[in-house]
């Protein structure tokens, strides 16, 4: 029923049409063009103008033939870097790029099989309803597309991104996330000359970060500093640092705790230094703490889990409830009242040039998602 040579030219294709975040246009029109061939009402919001991107999220509507609420299903359009000049090779069932740049499973092995799945649905006569297929940008740079989303275009009240690695999984519980960014303004100085007319802002920043736990707090929190940037020459004592960093909990107040920590190290070192000198203002700290996502905690008596596992039972499969350390556009949908479950596609090793996928691993996501659907327009209530 599903056509597993065309699933793979589907992909094949995607792939081949460069997509980084921001540069999401081309993708876009070739997706509106293939589902409206195919019967859809397609629309592009203008979030392009708040994410900086050349184009909105594309929704496109699939009224479907069952009286039943509309499902939602989503995919994110962009990829990351190295991720232009993609060339596809397939071996042994198993697809990879040629070692240069990424492949772009991560997502459009999920936007081949939402194409894949729509075409079986119409051309086997299988009952379904509603379908709302939201595509969005700049996912990767923050999600930024879920975020500005013309949310008056979605009636949905609970569907299914397609952005993960388990086949068998559904992820139900998500992180919050808080992007955390630092500049420690210091005195710069000849290094060889008068060193001691300066203030290292880079040695500053290294104390605050040198008491910091780094890394896994606990099962459920975790924080990283991966960004510092400063200084001019070995020379000049450097007079500013930049310092990007981020905490993630599946509780609040942790997330809430570790972020204070975090603040508190960089406050009690910059205002030390301060204390012991009485020259001038310097040096100064500026904090910025933005949320990046919320948390997605779906309990696994929702219909969303019980659908998706009543699917993977009709096909003869388990369906497990996954935790997962990472966000998605689901954690957006979720804080939206949209209860948005995460499916796998098979991706492996993503954001590298080693990622790949099984087509064998597609085709059982396809057919995931077509009993899905199925289902939801047998059982769910009119």
């Amino acid at each position: 029923m599903i056509h597993r040579d065309r699933l793979l030219e589907t992909f094949t294709h995607l792939v081949g049409i460069d997509s980084v975040s921001k540069e999401e246009g081309r993708i876009c029109r070739e997706i509106s063009e293939i589902l409206e061939s195919m019967g859809a009402e397609t629309f592009v919001d203008n979030a392009g103008e708040k994410t900086g991107s050349n184009t909105g999220n594309l929704i496109a509507r699939f009224k479907g033939n069952a009286k039943c609420p509309a499902l939602l299903i989503n995919a994110h359009m962009d990829t990351v870097n190295p991720g232009k000049g993609i060339s596809v090779i397939l071996k042994d069932g198993i697809l990879t790029s040629d070692g240069t740049t990424i492949l772009g499973a991560d997502d459009k092995s999920a936007i081949a099989i939402i194409i894949e799945t729509i075409r079986t649905l119409q051309e086997n006569n299988i009952e379904y309803g509603p379908l709302e297929i939201v595509f969005t940008t700049c996912e990767e740079i923050g999600l930024l597309g879920a975020k500005h989303l013309d949310y008056s275009l979605i009636t949905a009240n609970y569907g299914y991104t397609l952005d993960a690695a388990d086949t068998d999984g559904i992820v139900t519980r998500a992180p919050a996330a808080n992007r955390i960014e630092f500049k420690i303004h210091g005195k710069d100085a000849h290094a060889g000359a008068a060193p001691e007319k300066g203030i290292n802002a880079i040695c500053l920043a290294s104390k605050a970060i040198a008491v910091l736990d780094i890394g896994r707090i606990d099962h459920e929190t975790t924080c990283n500093i991966g960004i510092i940037e400063g200084g001019v020459a070995t020379n000049i004592v450097p007079g500013m640092v930049a310092v990007k960093g981020e905490a993630r909990s599946h509780d609040k107040e942790k997330l809430k705790k570790i972020t204070a920590e975090i603040v508190s190290s960089f406050k009690t070192v910059v205002d030390n230094y301060k204390n012991s000198v009485s020259d001038d203002e310097l040096p100064c700290l500026e904090i910025s703490i933005e949320n990046d996502f919320p948390l997605t905690n779906i309990p696994d008596n929702t219909p969303v889990v019980a659908l998706a596992r009543k699917a993977a039972k009709n096909l003869g499969r388990n369906m497990t409830s996954k935790t997962t350390g990472s966000g998605s556009d689901a954690n957006i949908f979720f804080e939206k009242g949209i209860i948005t479950g995460v499916l796998g596609t098979g991706m492996r090793n993503v954001h590298t040039v080693r990622e790949s996928i099984q087509l064998d691993d597609m085709v059982k996501t396809t057919q995931l998602l077509l009993e899905i659907i199925r289902i939801h327009s047998i059982d769910r209530p009119r």
